[in-house]
């Protein structure tokens, strides 16, 4: 049984949360902060559901941002060869096998600073063929303007993917060549053009249990709350200014899921880069947590994923489906074999 906050948790999604009260969520017993995001898990969402994502990288490298993280920005040397925009009709069949492979979500991401409008035609036809096949759609393309977002949408975008990183006042030492602010410029045009926001961060880049805190806290006061809210763990790239970052514990890590899941109840989580790193225990752990989405596939954008077969046996072991599958009589994961 619910007690009163945890039903006000889930029932009413709150705008007003103060950094400090974010701070004490982290600063809870474990197993306390467990009992809390499952229970405002179970109220919005079904906890033996995970929606499985895919996501490929339609133009790599050559990015010139200085994203400290980043394998793919032009100011590092790391080994990452760039390449042009992919063509609609290769990323369609893509897409095709990725929902043959059971996504039922498909992620498009370019290595650019901002869209440039000739691109666009190329990437409405992309994503409306993408759209086409039954998927729900997500992009990652930089900054836009009203009018681009605008065109991303007529197109049948769904969501837009803008990430925040990490807390605002940690944000000057990830990325210089933009600023926090431009970030929630871009997160206001997507939301003025009708579509949904996919926005979260990475963590185990050298930041503070407080920088976590105020990332988290940042997500959870915009004026709506990002309807898909992705949770990253740094994948340390040779070259990167970030390459040397120590590993984020795993305990640490599951905190700031939990965390996430209690400040933005309805929002899709998503664990998504650095699982292939992660026992199965610890992605257990985020699960129950209140993670509720995972990438399959053979790479999220330039880092590796565990892989089908790990997915299947790990989602199956935990009695675990596909988002929208039915509970009796059907396979836990619909992977194919």
């Amino acid at each position: 049984m619910l007690t009163s906050i945890e039903s006000s948790e889930a029932a009413t999604p709150r705008h007003d949360w103060t950094r400090s009260e974010v701070e004490a969520l982290f600063d809870l017993p474990l197993p306390e902060l467990m009992f809390r995001a499952m229970a405002v898990h179970r109220a919005a969402f079904d906890p033996a559901e995970v929606q499985l994502s895919q996501l490929l990288s339609v133009k790599t490298g050559g990015c010139v941002e200085d994203c400290g993280y980043c394998s793919q920005s032009a100011h590092f040397d790391t080994g990452l060869k760039a390449s042009r925009l992919m063509a609609a009709e290769t990323v369609i069949a893509d897409a095709a096998r990725a929902k043959a492979h059971g996504a039922q979500r498909f992620c498009m991401g370019a290595a650019w600073r901002e869209l440039k409008d000739r691109d666009l035609p190329e990437l409405a036809r992309m994503i409306s063929g993408v759209k086409a096949l039954g998927l729900e759609t997500c992009a990652t393309l930089g900054m836009l303007t009203p009018r681009q977002a605008a065109e991303l949408k007529a197109a049948g975008l769904d969501f837009y993917n803008h990430n925040l990183d990490t807390a605002p006042e940690d944000y000057a030492r990830v990325v210089s060549t933009r600023t926090y602010d431009d970030r929630l410029e871009t997160l206001g045009h997507v939301r003025a053009a009708g579509m949904s926001v996919c926005c979260g961060g990475i963590v185990g880049m050298g930041e503070s249990r407080a920088h976590r805190a105020g990332l988290l806290h940042a997500l959870a006061t915009l004026p709506v709350h990002p309807e898909s809210l992705p949770i990253n763990a740094l994948v340390p790239i040779p070259g990167t200014p970030l390459g040397d970052s120590p590993p984020l514990d795993g305990l640490e890590f599951v905190r700031t899921v939990a965390v996430a899941r209690i400040l933005c109840p309805r929002s899709v989580v998503r664990l998504a880069a650095g699982r292939e790193g992660m026992s199965r225990e610890l992605q257990a752990l985020c699960l129950m947590a209140g993670a509720n989405s995972i990438f399959i596939g053979g790479k999220l954008l330039t880092t590796p994923l565990p892989g089908e077969d790990q997915d299947r046996a790990l989602l199956a072991d935990l009695g675990m489906r596909a988002m929208g599958a039915q509970p009796t009589g059907a396979e836990p994961l619909a992977l194919s074999a």
